[in-house]
This record gives structure tokens, sequence and C-alpha cells, in this order.
């Protein structure tokens, strides 16, 4: 019995890059047969600080040495305390963010899901309006704001209470979401509620790397101040240093209600999730909302020494923006020379994504670059932008070589 014969056919990267991996360390990652390969997957952006972080892994390694708490529901243990007061200190203190604290379960989309019934409680009302090419996870009420139809068609069932707009540039920026959303609260006629929630991602990753102007953000959180619309941000992919600053929305000088963290959070690729809302949301009886495993002690260790190790100052952000705009440059040249092939160069920070005019080159060039040793995924709404997240922590030659082979997989898979 092989792999192929027992795991179901759900399965999709394992398609896309068919070896056994069995080692990683830093940015690369090395396959059975012994040949090592450039990550620029990362995890989907759950490893942010790279594979096997060693400063993360000693504290790991000591804190199961010791026969820590491994696994704790909502108790209270050492390693809980610790991580939460290294987050206040390290991230919310510095920026002013009162936020109150909440464990929903280890996924993003547990965020997600805690995030919107929660501002249904706290308002009393059912609709959240999200944004065409979102992707805010796989449970129900995820996918009832997420914008992709193949991942929505998966439910097997409506998925309602929601009212879409267009993201910030959507149909080439014709159509304003935000003029749209206005005028329809202020007329009693429109047949829309006034709505419970806005979610939104700062850069939209799975569909294709969008990111939002900071002009843009700031006027949809002054909208949904006005009218009395909670804002959540969705900073499962983007934060933890993705786009520069720990949180994404700090370039736009905006302060969600709430915000929804994961994927990097632990920063060894462990699972851990928050949900952060203003103290006047709090609304929760105790145990309303629930997980088993949202006490994951071993995350909350390597989380602690990630805020420690790359968030006691703000040399990493700093990099990352700078790193940006080396990758911009790049990118742009490597379009200039294919323009036949290649349509638009997205990101911000270290998420980019190359935006091909046909899917089908964008599938080519990804397959390219593993044959090459490179791994780098698809997104968007046809699968059409090969899309870029390598570590923050890669070397400025690790960069290079990446961008090196993605330029050889482009010109050979006109």
């Amino acid at each position: 019995m092989t792999v192929t014969t027992i795991e179901s056919e759900v399965r999709s990267y394992s398609r896309n890059w068919p070896v056994v991996f069995e080692q990683a360390r830093g940015s690369r990652m090395t396959s059975r047969d012994g040949r090592v390969y450039l990550d620029f997957f990362a995890g989907a952006s759950a490893l942010n600080y790279g594979h096997n972080p060693p400063v993360l892994k000693r504290a790991l390694i000591d804190y199961l040495e010791r026969d820590g708490v491994t696994h704790s529901l909502d108790m209270l243990t050492g390693a809980k305390e610790k991580f939460l007061a290294e987050f206040s200190a390290r991230l919310l203190v510095p920026r002013g963010l009162e936020y109150r604290v909440q464990f929903p379960g280890p996924t993003g989309t547990n965020s997600v899901e805690a995030a919107l019934k929660l501002a249904r409680k706290v308002t009393g009302r059912e609709t959240v309006v999200a944004f065409t090419g979102a992707f805010h996870g796989m449970s129900l009420g995820s996918l009832a704001v997420t914008g992709n139809a193949a991942k929505r068609a998966g439910a097997g069932l409506p998925l309602g209470h929601t009212w879409r707009l267009p993201y910030d540039g959507f149909g080439d920026g014709q159509v304003s979401g935000l003029k749209l959303l206005d005028s329809m609260v202020e007329d009693s006629s429109s047949g829309m509620d006034l709505p419970a929630a806005v979610i939104v991602e700062t850069v939209q990753g799975e569909g294709g790397v969008n990111p939002a102007g900071h002009t843009w953000l700031a006027d949809l959180a002054e909208l949904c101040r006005r009218r009395g619309i909670l804002l959540i941000v969705d900073d499962i992919q983007m934060a933890c240093g993705r786009t520069g600053p720990f949180f994404s929305f700090e370039a736009a000088g905006i302060t969600p209600d709430i915000v929804c963290l994961s994927k990097s959070l632990s920063g060894y690729g462990l699972p851990l999730a928050l949900t952060l809302f203003r103290p006047e949301l709090d609304v929760w009886e105790p145990g309303e909302h629930n997980g088993t495993f949202r006490g994951n002690n071993p995350a909350f260790v390597t989380a602690t020494a990630a805020l420690r190790e790359y968030w006691s100052d703000d040399l990493l952000a700093k990099q990352t923006e700078q790193r940006g705009l080396i990758v911009r440059e790049r990118l742009t040249a490597l379009a200039r020379r294919h323009p036949v092939r290649v349509a638009q160069v997205r990101g911000r920070g270290l998420v980019w994504g190359l935006a091909f005019r046909e899917p089908e080159a964008a599938r080519r060039t990804a397959d390219a670059a593993f044959a090459r040793g490179l791994l780098v995924e698809t997104s968007g709404s046809r699968d059409e932008v090969v899309k870029l997240l390598p570590p923050l922590t890669s070397t400025d030659d690790e960069l290079a070589e990446g961008l090196d082979l993605l330029d050889e997989a482009v010109a050979v898979s006109g």
C-alpha cells in the first residue's frame, strides 16, 4: 500500500510536488533522494522565520524535556502566562492596542469563526460584508465570507448572511465598493439591513496577492466607525511581519475592532490562533465559544521565543520592507521581458504575485520552478498567479537565487 492509495483524493500540494520531504532548515527543504529545494512557499506563510529556527527549536526541546504541560484547554499554565505577557509587552502596548485575547482553537478558520460569531452576538445583527477575492477559511462560516466559487462549492449547502462588495481595484477600479456600501446603508429602501461587521484582508493572498491601498483601508475603517459596523481584519496570512510591520494594518493607520491571527504566530509551524478584540466587545459567557485544542502549550513556548527573537526591535520589519523593494524591482524587470504572458506584478513586503494572462502559464511556471529546485504555489480566482512567500529570514543570496530560478522558469514555460 502506498501513500497515494490510502490518502484522500483531496490532497493537493503533494500532487504539485511529488517528492517525499525528510528534512528542513531555514529556507530549504530536503527530499528523501537528497535533493535540496529552496522554499518560497514557507508553509503558506506559517513559517515566516523559516524551518526549525534554532532559538525556537531549543526553547521547545527544553520545555518538552522538563515535562512541560502540552495540552491544557484554557487552564492557566506557565507557558500561557509567558506568552500573553510577551504578546502584550512587545506587540500591544507599544502600538497602543488595548485588545482582549481569545484562544479560539488552533487554526485560522477557528479565529474567523469566533470573530464572526462575536460580531453577531455583540450587535444582534446577522449580515457580514465580505469582499470579492476574499479567502477566510474552509469551515462553513469562513466559507460564507470567502469569494472563490470552487471553495464555496465544497460546502454542499447554501452559504448565506453575507453581502459581497468589490475589493479595492476590482473591475479595474471602476466600481467603488465603499461608496456602494455607504449608499446602501444610508438608503432605507435599499433592502440591505445594517451589517454586523465587515471582514477584510489588507492583502488578499489566496485571492491572487491583491494589496488594498492604505487610503482605501483607512476609508473603510472610517465608514465602519461612522455607521456603527464592526471592522474585522483577517490578518492570518499577512501578519507576523509578512508585509513588514507585525500587523499588516499598521501601515494604513487603522485600529480594527477585531483581528484574526494564526499561521506564523507560533513561529514554528505549530497550530496556534488568536482572536483579538476591543475590551467592550468581550461579551462572551464562560465556555460559550471553546475548543479542545485551544491550549497548545508547545506553540505558546515557540511563540514566546519568536516574539523575543524577532520582535524586540524593528530590524526585521525594516529588512522585510527593504527586501520588498528589491523583489518588486526584479519581478517588474521580469514582467517587462515577458509582456505577452505576464500581466502584472503585485505585492508588499515579502508577499508577491506574478499574474499571468493565462492560468496555464502560471501552472507551467510553478512546475518549471519545482524542476529547478524552487517551491512556489499558485493562487487567484483561476490560479493565474505565481505566489512568492519566502521566509522573512532568507538571506540576500537566497532571495537572489530564488528570483533567478523563477526567471529561468518563466523563460522556459512559454
